[in-house]
């Protein structure tokens, strides 16, 4: 009940009349006696799943289920951004940073098609007994597909090169990695091997982190939405939790460079429109 009709009904029930009532508070007798419509069962469903989705994806916000129930639902975004407030799940939005950065960079090997371009890079983690985890995540730069996060206490070049291997056994040799200059990934054993198999190493300048900025991107993505969401006990148990991340990642996630659709729902598409904007998803909601 809105506040006016409460303030309405307060005042009849000291004694005004209706009419004397609205007019002291200046307002409309049609909108005091309006009587909503029940809830369409279409509505009732989808705040039912808005709770699902979110209590599951912690981190998503407005844009990614908008384009989820509107692939389940067909429903428009002005409906879920309603319901979606009604239900006071709106998450507190984040001040970006804004940093210098140089325009006239160009990021060399862009990808252009699906398997071109791999970026590479570590990222560690803490269980709560204390132990150190160290995990290499594998990315696809075009279609943005999580190939591999493989955890390990502890990583060498030949753990490195032995998840290449597999990777490339799988899916076959990529023309290009990316990666800096770790001592694991400059190893010279390393770079021998890449070289007979016919991938060329592309190494970011020391200090500049934004020259490898899909694995970047990712690594934070995968940090907010799943290692600051779990808590892990062993190097067993936290493998299991991120190849849990990794799969709906790949086939639920909404990407926004990829027009609001999973990578392997971008891949299986095969249009390669990568280039598609915020104004491209479904119901042209402008998101952040």
């Amino acid at each position: 009940m809105s506040l006016e009709r409460s303030l309405v009904k307060l005042l009849v029930g000291q004694g005004l009349s209706e009419r004397r009532a609205c007019r002291c508070l200046d307002a409309r007798r049609t909108s005091i006696r309006y009587q909503g419509r029940p809830e369409s069962a279409l509505n009732v469903a989808l705040r039912e799943e808005l709770k699902e989705l979110a209590q599951k994806h912690r981190r998503y916000g407005l844009p990614r289920m908008s384009s989820i129930l509107h692939r389940r639902h067909g429903v428009n975004h002005k409906r879920v951004e309603r319901l979606w407030k009604d239900e006071g799940l709106p998450l507190p939005r984040k001040l970006r940073n804004y940093r210098e950065y140089t325009p006239n960079w160009e990021r060399p090997a862009e990808g252009t098609r699906p398997n071109e371009v791999w970026s590479l890079d570590f990222v560690h983690h803490r269980t709560e007994h204390g132990q150190m985890l160290k995990m290499l995540t594998v990315i696809d730069e075009f279609s943005r597909e999580c190939l591999e996060i493989r955890v390990e206490k502890q990583m060498k070049h030949d753990t490195v090169m032995e998840t290449l291997d597999e990777l490339m056994f799988e899916r076959g040799a990529p023309s290009y990695l990316r990666s800096d200059n770790g001592a694991e990934f400059i190893a010279a054993p390393l770079q021998q091997w890449l070289r007979l198999k016919g991938v060329k190493p592309i190494h970011i300048e020391p200090g500049h982190p934004w020259q490898n900025g899909y694995i970047e991107s990712f690594n934070g993505k995968f940090r907010d939405e799943c290692l600051n969401q779990e808590l892990f006990y062993s190097r067993a148990e936290t493998q299991i939790i991120v190849d849990k991340f990794r799969n709906s990642y790949n086939s639920e996630r909404p990407h926004s460079a990829l027009g609001y659709r999973a990578p392997l729902e971008f891949l299986a598409q095969g249009d390669w429109n990568i280039g598609a904007t915020r104004t491209n998803i479904p119901g042209g909601q402008n998101a952040g």
